[in-house]
């Protein structure tokens, strides 16, 4: 342990002595570098101050050149200015004896204008006398001038009320005429439907009339076959009943044969009666479908503004004979009684 502090001692001691070379080495290179940096500075101070004479040198030298080329131009200037103000001096004193000379001329023209003047003032003067002597001739007329004037003033006013009514007037015209364009127009186009209509009224009247001529025709030939029918039967009847009474009349038969003959020809009279009442039926019939047509085409002229006298023939009326037809649609005749 003891040695060991030794040695540690001595290391230390060592150590030391190490730092002290080492400072006065490093003191002894940094006194060789200071010296070294102050001669460096001392040769640039030196070479700088040599270069820093020659330029000031240079430049007092160019100082001395500029000063006098600027002196020669100032003196140059200077010259030029004298002359200029010299010839300027000569010009304006030259202008100034023109404009005395000129005065003077002026002055001797404005002495003859004014005696000119003072003679034409004393002829206007005289005039004006004159003029005032027309004016109080003339002050009546201007007084009834001047009233003339006030009632044309209010003339005036009055034709301005009325030019003022004229544009009212105007733009109520150009308004009326705008509107006059569009009732043309909607008259044009009612004209044109109105036209139309016209062409198919016309088409239907002569679909009407074609219609209402080809049912007379038929309506009518079928009454004549149904009525001829009719008549017919009731001749045939009527003969039959006559044949009857007279083979009843010549046969004497007993009352129970009779009888029994009178039933039989009671039956076939019901069976014609009836067939004559159908008969009847469909007659009548057939009439209520005719007059139910009239009916329809009357409506229909009607509806579309045509008079029933501007047909030109009076529709055939029909109707059966002891049978009164009644309102109702043509398939509701009532079987004739």
């Amino acid at each position: 342990m003891r040695a060991l502090k030794v040695e540690l001692k001595e290391q230390e001691l060592a150590n030391e002595v190490m730092v002290k070379n080492l400072q006065l080495k490093h003191t002894e290179e940094i006194t060789k570098m200071r010296n070294d940096f102050e001669r460096q500075v001392r040769e640039i101070e030196a070479k700088y101050d040599k270069k820093m004479k020659m330029f000031r040198d240079e430049l007092d030298l160019r100082r001395k050149t500029e000063i006098h080329e600027v002196e020669e131009r100032k003196n140059g200037q200077i010259t030029t200015l004298m002359q200029r103000h010299e010839e300027a001096f000569t010009d304006i004193k030259n202008y100034y004896n023109d404009i005395t000379l000129n005065n003077l001329a002026l002055i001797n023209s404005l002495k003859e204008q004014m005696e000119d003047m003072r003679k034409k003032e004393e002829h206007l003067e005289k005039e004006m006398t004159e003029v005032a002597k027309q004016n109080r001739r003339l002050a009546d007329p201007l007084q009834k001038a001047r009233e003339e004037m006030s009632d044309m003033q209010k003339k005036l006013g009055g034709y301005e009320r009325d030019k003022q009514i004229l544009v009212c007037t105007k733009a109520r015209l150009k308004v009326t005429e705008k509107e006059l364009k569009s009732l043309r127009w909607e008259h044009e186009v009612l004209e044109q439907r109105f036209i139309k209509v016209q062409q198919e009224r016309d088409d239907l009247y002569q679909k009407f009339t074609t219609a209402i001529l080809e049912v007379q025709q038929k309506a009518g030939f079928r009454n004549l076959v149904l009525e001829r029918k009719v008549q017919a039967l009731v001749a045939a009847v009527e003969k039959k009943e006559v044949q009857l009474n007279e083979v009843l009349a010549a046969s004497n038969l007993d009352p129970a044969a009779l009888t029994l003959v009178s039933r039989k020809l009671e039956d076939v009279l019901e069976s014609k009666n009836s067939a004559i009442k159908d008969l009847q039926y469909e007659l009548a019939g057939v009439c209520k479908a005719h007059s139910d047509l009239l009916r329809t085409y009357e409506a229909k002229l009607l509806a579309f503004g045509v008079p029933l006298d501007n047909v030109g023939f009076r529709p055939l009326e029909t109707a059966v004979i002891g049978q009164t037809l009644g309102q109702g649609p043509a398939g509701l005749v009532g079987t004739p009684t």
